[in-house]
């Protein structure tokens, strides 16, 4: 699906390194798809609570253009990430309320770039820390001051990216499961269906 994204211009494309996920993948196998993406789009390798070990040999191997931290790393571990990959990272905070939007303040001038999400029920068992599927409610953004050039991700799909779009001010706009036929599956007709909708919504 890399080369759909590719023709579609999606200006990142992820690849994710958490065995829990369906859309989990080792980092033999990722070295071949970074490889095939490198130059045509940028590499996002989502992270969640990676220890050192793991950070070092993705950075070797993968070579990702990004790190997207997507468990409860502190302000402190993201500066360490930085420091020891020389890498931006996008930091994912999980929002519910109006206050969990507030405390992207805490990572200010920390992460490069910050990704809105939802935050998964309390009651929902083995909920991943990403690609539930589940949106939250947009207007939250509006009533504080999220930073600007921000991600915005959790349940987009290409029948509610145009709202998504009219309604906040995402600089980015982060789709998986949206766009799959079946857990870690994407279909490409769904990939198109949801970036030509973006876009005439823009």
């Amino acid at each position: 699906m890399i080369d759909v994204a590719v023709a579609e211009r999606c200006d990142y494309i992820g690849l994710v390194f958490f065995p829990p996920s369906p859309r989990n993948v080792s980092i033999d196998e990722a070295v071949p798809l970074a490889n095939h993406a490198r130059g045509k789009t940028k590499i996002v390798a989502l992270i969640v609570n990676a220890d050192d070990q793991l950070l070092t040999n993705l950075a070797d191997k993968v070579k990702p253009d990004f790190f997207q931290a997507h468990g409860s790393e502190t302000p402190q571990r993201i500066a360490e990430i930085k420091a020891l990959t020389g890498l931006p990272v996008i930091k994912a905070i999980k929002v519910r309320e109006a206050s969990d939007v507030e405390i992207a303040a805490q990572y200010k001038n920390i992460a490069d770039i910050i990704l809105f999400d939802a935050k998964a029920p309390d009651a929902t068992p083995n909920a991943l820390p990403g690609g539930n599927g589940i949106g939250f409610d947009w207007s939250l953004l509006n009533q504080t001051t999220p930073p600007s050039g921000f991600m915005l991700s959790g349940g987009l799909d290409p029948n509610n990216i145009a709202s998504a779009v009219a309604l906040t001010e995402a600089a980015i706009f982060d789709v998986s499961s949206g766009v799959e036929k079946s857990p870690g599956e994407k279909d490409a007709a769904l990939i198109k269906n949801f970036i030509e909708t973006m876009r005439a919504a823009s």
